[in-house]
């Protein structure tokens, strides 16, 4: 089974509109040379959903991600942006429970349960974020502290919403930290999630679903990330904020 495999940018919080506007440019000023199985997915910030959809409906495999959404629907939520309005927009994913959202704002697994389950309601695919700080992974209590997120947020879905999820695994204790988390160590998690995924849902649902690669991934050591049999890609910081970079980044993808 060839799985989808997705470069997806998370440019955060940066960019001014000017700077936003040229990097897209930069990006498509040449059409994309991307195989079948290769996807591209913008994760910008709210203000320039709009730009980015403009840029991307020119590409059939190039789709636009927001970076957070509401767990409600709709309602006196001052500041939220629901499911339903990304949606309506042409927004095709939406990034839950990176790690900075959970450690600055509180998001816990409960209600990355919540949200994940609207989003889908909404018709969004989740990127659903997982993964361990430098404490747990010191403790080696690293695998089972990642699979309890799936479990705590994923797997009281249906197998048939189940399928629609894109998986991204950040190692927190190499961005930042001066530790470098090599492609076994990210094949390692990749593989012991995918084995967590079978043992709920069963071996074809587990060799279906994409797993994404957030350790700071960039053009020279992304190919050889993205080789390791169990990674399908990237979701990419720091990187996505370059043209070339990011260009190089998806030239990584595996065929």
């Amino acid at each position: 089974m060839i799985r989808k495999q997705i470069a997806a940018a998370n440019w955060k919080m940066n960019l001014k509109w000017a700077q936003a506007e040229a990097l897209l440019h930069d990006l498509f000023k040449v059409p994309l040379t991307i195989s079948s199985n290769q996807y591209v997915a913008l994760g910008v910030p709210f203000p320039y959903l709009s730009l980015a959809l403009d840029y991307a409906k020119h590409n059939i495999r190039v789709d636009v991600a927001a970076q957070n959404s509401s767990q409600h629907q709709s309602g006196a939520y001052t500041g939220e942006t629901s499911a339903e309005m990304l949606q309506s927009m042409g927004v095709h994913y939406v990034i839950l429970g990176h790690s900075e959202r959970r450690e600055y704002f509180g998001e816990t697994n409960a209600l990355l349960a919540e949200k994940v389950k609207i989003a889908l309601q909404n018709g969004l695919t989740p990127i659903f974020c997982c993964g361990e700080s430098l404490d747990i992974r010191e403790s080696g209590n690293q695998n089972q502290y990642v699979a309890n997120q799936l479990k705590e947020s994923l797997f009281d879905l249906s197998e048939f919403d189940f399928k629609k999820i894109v998986i991204a695994y950040e190692p927190i204790w190499a961005i930042g930290t001066g530790k470098t988390a090599t492609a076994e160590q990210a094949q390692e998690m990749h593989a012991h999630l995918r084995s967590a995924i079978a043992v709920q849902y069963g071996s074809e649902i587990a060799n279906g679903i994409s797993i994404l690669y957030g350790g700071s991934v960039k053009g020279a050591n992304a190919k050889e990330i993205f080789g390791q049999p169990d990674v399908d890609g990237g979701l990419v910081g720091g990187a996505s904020l370059k043209a070339e970079e990011f260009l190089q980044v998806i030239a990584g993808l595996k065929e």
